[in-house]
């Protein structure tokens, strides 16, 4: 049920985190995508001014279908396919620009919806009872999502376009405000790039929901797993009732919106640890084990009451051909092995 963003949703995909191109609803493996973006849209990440206002390409429609669908030990999930649903549910992305047309097939008995952060929808796609907007039992309905790039104005420099590390959930199981359906694992990343962005080999999102991660605790939680100098791109959302922070050891980013540095004089700080609290995320990208080597890394809640409950896991840096290294199967018995006090209801043990 832990999806890990390494699963096949689709035959002939390497990895679950797809980005859908076009107008026809493809779909294509992270490490494809940036022939796409710059086949298509060469020179437009630069944003260049013409009249005031930045240089736009039409964006793209892409178009999916998710299905919500009822898990073991009482959760539920979303899946591209019947019968897929994982927690977290398949990461959506896009670029600045374009539209997202998802196609929501509630296979449960359950009142639920699909609610987007960080992008532009209308009242009847905002996945809220309070507008009218979920999916009865057993209803499909279609959930525009729209996005745009930076834009220049007068008085400020520039106002923001969409591309952030955002996250999608339920809106409307058990209460008006989804309660049941976060709770029960109704939840996934969003990301809207910017033109140029550097695409990642592999990505991972971990979800801190109350005293779990994806829904579970420790020893259970998700271990990641890269090889060594392989880039990697961390996504954190923060659902429930409490307050976290995020840290992972001996791997360190920067505190913007790409977790990179801009040029030499961008200020941003870098940092290891981070506020991750219910409705925020963040993202980031890291290469694996870099100026630290290959082994078992922790990834946890800095909350120590948290982290002693069940909220750590593992982020296992191969060696670069893919090998275990020295010392880390060892580390990882020992962290299975460990005794966590809190338990919590609606996490899998």
């Amino acid at each position: 049920m832990d999806a890990d963003n390494v699963d096949n949703p689709r035959p002939g995909f390497s990895r679950r985190s797809l980005i859908a191109t076009g107008a026809l609803g493809l779909a294509v493996p992270i490490a494809a995508t940036q022939a796409w973006t710059d086949g298509r849209r060469s020179g437009v990440a630069a944003a260049a001014l013409t009249g005031g206002q930045p240089a736009r390409a039409d964006g793209a429609i892409k178009k999916v279908t998710i299905y919500a669908e009822a898990l073991p030990g009482g959760l539920y999930g979303y899946g591209y396919a019947p019968g897929t649903a994982t927690v977290p549910g398949p990461t959506l992305e896009m670029y600045e620009g374009d539209t997202l047309e998802i196609t929501l097939v509630n296979a449960t008995d359950q009142r639920l919806s699909i609610h987007p952060h960080g992008v532009d929808y209308s009242t009847d796609s905002d996945g809220a009872p309070f507008n009218n907007s979920f999916n009865a039992p057993g209803q499909t309905r279609t959930y525009v999502w729209r996005s745009h790039e930076m834009t220049a104005v007068a008085g400020r420099r520039f106002m923001p376009g969409s591309a952030g590390y955002w996250h999608y959930h339920d809106h409307a199981m058990g209460t008006d405000h989804g309660s049941l359906g976060v709770a029960r694992g109704l939840y996934g990343a969003l990301i809207v790039r910017r033109r140029g962005d550097i695409l990642p080999e592999k990505r991972f999102v971990a979800v801190f929901h109350d005293m779990s991660i994806n829904n579970r605790a420790a020893p259970n939680t998700p271990m990641f797993e890269a090889n060594l100098g392989q880039r990697v791109e961390w996504v954190a959302v923060g659902h429930g009732n409490s307050l976290h922070t995020f840290h992972l050891h001996a791997h360190r980013w920067v505190d913007n919106r790409t977790g990179m540095l801009e040029g030499p004089a961008d200020p941003s700080a870098s940092v290891d640890n981070k506020d991750l609290n219910p409705g925020s995320s963040f993202g980031f990208q890291v290469l694996a084990g870099e100026g630290v080597g290959p082994g078992a890394w922790m990834y946890h809640c800095h909350v120590q009451s948290h982290s002693d409950g069940g909220m750590a896991g593992i982020f296992l840096v191969r060696n670069a051909d893919g090998s275990m290294p020295p010392g880390a199967q060892e580390a990882i018995d020992r962290f299975q092995g460990h005794v966590h006090t809190t338990s919590h209801e609606g996490h899998v043990e």
